[in-house]
């Protein structure tokens, strides 16, 4: 199937996860500076959030460990279709690939949906390429896709994954590890600034192999957006960031 074409414009949005299902235009965030919202990862069915500790700061960032919760693609749609039409922005729908039934459904259901542009479609976390090869041709349809990988696969899987009709790779959180005050090892996705020079090596090495890549990780300032664009970024995705309070 052919790869469609992707332009984000201005080529700045939020990460999966980070602002909910459907923009909130009386929100802190300016959208007008946005080219996409994303929303929050959607499963076929309801998730709930992760038990115990779900978040644990560490020099330089934290750990998140929430589950992806959300109360399923059906919910989400009723919930949120009027504001997909409505939004200001082109919507693309964050959805979590388990199965290749799984995602194939979600997206039949959801490509004539008014106001949604395109997919992002989030793999699993250590996801072989044959896995990320059969996930990604069964999320292809009428809409571009973007694939999210694992930021340490990105290079490697990236590459095949344009070839099999992806229109765009983009970063999912490196995943860590750290001990809660229980003396538990809590494992789950690690943000903040320090993650901002792995990110930008993963951009240039992945744009290097001809990878259409959005970056994200550690981007807390504009100047970083500008130099992951310099890096060969086609857009830039923020995360954390979007949650400090407005300065001022």
């Amino acid at each position: 199937m052919p790869k469609f074409d992707l332009t984000i414009s201005p080529p700045l949005m939020n990460a999966a996860g980070t602002l909910g299902f459907a923009p909130d235009r009386y929100g802190p965030v300016d959208f007008s500076r946005f080219g996409a919202f994303v929303t929050n990862p959607i499963s076929p069915e309801p998730r709930i959030p992760a038990h115990g500790t779900r978040f644990l700061p560490f020099s330089g960032g934290f750990l998140l460990h929430t589950g992806y919760p959300n109360p399923g693609m059906k919910s989400i749609l009723r919930r949120c279709a009027d504001q997909w039409a409505r939004s200001p922005l082109p919507v693309i729908v964050h959805l979590l690939a388990r199965s290749v039934d799984g995602i194939a459904a979600m997206v039949r259901s959801l490509e004539l949906t008014e106001g949604v542009s395109a997919f992002e479609v989030g793999l699993p976390p250590g996801v072989d390429a044959a896995s990320a090869v059969a996930l990604t041709r069964a999320a292809l349809g009428e809409l571009p896709i973007i694939v999210r990988l694992p930021m340490e696969q990105a290079a490697m899987l990236g590459p095949r994954l344009i070839e099999e009709g992806a229109s765009a790779v983009s970063l999912e959180p490196p995943r860590g590890a750290l001990l809660d005050s229980a003396g538990t090892i809590i494992h789950g996705r690690l943000y903040g600034p320090a993650l901002f020079p792995l990110a930008l090596e993963t951009v240039r090495a992945a744009a290097r192999q001809g990878v259409t890549v959005i970056g994200a990780g550690g981007v807390y300032q504009p100047e970083q957006v500008e130099t992951m664009l310099t890096a060969g970024a086609a857009a830039v995705q923020l995360d954390a960031a979007l949650w400090r309070r407005p300065e001022g």
